[in-house]
């Protein structure tokens, strides 16, 4: 096995996660962006105040996205496990 085989499957590996992490995330950040600029137009400094719709906000994107992200990290460790026979030759 030579260098580049492995930093294919890491380079893979970085692609899953970003493909993972991306749905809970990128909600999230839109909602602590407009929830920071409400805050800063009516001087509300609560903390309490930002934090809990960024929560409802990331469990509502783990409800929708759940099972396409559980999908995706399950068929990529099925492809790691399929590469195993690769490795020991």
């Amino acid at each position: 096995m030579d260098s580049g085989y492995f930093l294919g499957v890491a380079r893979e590996a970085m692609w899953v996660l970003a493909l993972a992490s991306a749905p809970i995330l990128i909600p999230a950040l839109l909602a602590g962006l407009l929830l920071g600029m409400v805050q800063a137009a009516t001087s509300i400094n609560e903390a309490t105040l930002s934090f809990v719709p960024k929560l409802a906000v990331v469990g509502l994107s783990l409800v929708i996205f759940g099972g396409l992200i559980m999908g995706l990290l399950s068929d990529f460790t099925l492809a790691i496990f399929d590469r195993i026979p690769d490795l020991v030759r």
